[in-house]
């Protein structure tokens, strides 16, 4: 054990928890005032669910001993032999430290998705999309490339979660925002961010909790976390200035919005990479992810599907392009692992196989999930519900009462 490496990873363990109430002000600020709460409660109440199912099968289907590279086994049910020696995965940490660790991650995953279907799916069926989407492809897809399973053993380079995570709820997202249609008068009625301020300030706490998501994913407070840590920062401030530039010249204004959009999907574009490059491969990572990620929002409008909250644009496209971007400006200088501008091209292979099935998987299965829960207790909001907001249609509460 180092005293040193458990005090650092108890503090990034909080600073990636306190991301999910940050994703709740985020995605709170950007939908109308009579769904605020509702948005606000589907980031907040994972905290709960997802806490409950990683103690009883949810950290043993991802990091148990393998099954035929596809899931954990069951030998870690109801967290048995995690305790306060050393595991599998970092012998300076105690094991339960390390779960801890890694359930803040479980947590935020299946949060980000609820920005693609915000104001108009009911809770009870959101609750039980949670349950299923996590169970069967959050902890799969985790085991794949982190818990011991057939990506990681391919050698799939993913620092802190750019396939795991942001691929993985990205195109989940998509597959809500199609199953679940489009808001009632999307398209035809203006539909604004009611509190663009709470947005800025949920960026401002992502940004934060970051550093403690992708320095910790070293499990060491060590030389590697050190650049995790500085590169996070590097391609989030690229992030925001590329994205601003890009609607400046595009749409003529830069907007607050937009910088804080920007520096999110900077953040996304980085974490794959956190381990593996240096401040210039950030540089280029995070101009990348601003610009990219800018235009693939734009491309949401003419292809007329209805992301809410940009889900797809931000952390779908985002992640793809931090994952390839990965196999691109990865050096073993800094991670052991050179990427094809290094001269080894078959690293970039694969992390575009890695993120191809990832995309299948979890389009595949997620679709499947809301057919399901659509034949037996539906899935979105009624329109005279969705009229009201699910404010107070499904909690009966409201956010303002001025």
């Amino acid at each position: 054990m180092n005293s040193g490496d458990i005090a650092w990873m108890l503090a990034a363990t909080a600073l990636v928890m306190f991301m999910t109430p940050g994703l709740a002000l985020f995605y709170g600020g950007l939908v109308r005032k009579k769904n605020v709460l509702a948005t606000i409660m589907h980031s907040f109440i994972s905290l709960g669910i997802i806490s409950i199912l990683w103690v009883l099968y949810g950290y043993s289907l991802a990091f148990g001993t393998d099954v035929g590279g596809f899931v954990g086994g069951l030998n870690y049910l109801g967290l048995k032999g995690v305790g306060l020696e050393a595991g599998p995965y970092s012998d300076t940490i105690p094991h339960i430290l390390f779960a801890a660790f890694q359930l803040m991650f479980a947590i935020i995953t299946p949060a980000l998705i609820t920005g693609a279907f915000a104001e108009r799916m009911k809770f009870k069926a959101y609750l039980i999309f949670t349950i299923a989407w996590t169970t069967l492809v959050y902890f799969p897809v985790c085991h794949w490339v982190w818990g011991g399973g057939w990506l990681g053993e391919m050698g799939a380079l993913d620092f802190a979660g750019g396939t795991v995570i942001h691929i993985n709820s990205g195109v989940a997202a998509l597959a809500c925002a199609l199953f679940l249609g489009k808001r009632l008068g999307y398209g035809t009625n203006a539909i604004a961010p009611h509190n663009v301020p709470m947005t800025v300030l949920g960026a401002g706490i992502l940004w934060f909790g970051w550093f403690g998501f992708n320095a910790g994913s070293a499990l060491a407070a060590d030389e590697s976390a050190a650049m995790a840590l500085f590169v996070t920062q590097i391609a989030a401030g690229a992030g925001a200035v590329a994205w601003i530039i890009g609607e400046w010249l595009y749409q003529g204004k830069p907007t607050t919005l937009g910088a804080a959009s920007g520096a999110v999907a900077g953040l996304v574009g980085i974490t794959p990479a956190a381990g593996f490059v240096g401040p210039m491969g950030a540089l280029v990572i995070g101009i990348g992810a601003g610009i990219i990620c800018y235009f693939a929002v734009v491309a949401k409008n003419r292809l007329g599907y209805d992301d809410a909250l940009d889900v797809v644009g931000i952390h779908g496209i985002g992640g793809l392009w931090g994952a390839l971007a990965t196999g691109l400006f990865a050096t073993a200088a800094i991670g052991g692992v050179d990427g094809l501008f290094y001269g080894n091209p078959a690293q970039f292979g694969v992390q575009a196989l890695g993120a191809v099935v990832t995309i299948i998987f979890s389009f595949g299965v997620t679709a499947a999930i809301l057919k399901v829960i659509d034949l037996t207790v539906g899935l979105r909001a009624t329109p005279e519900e969705e009229n009201m907001g699910l404010d107070l249609s499904e909690h009966s509460e409201v956010g303002y009462t001025w």
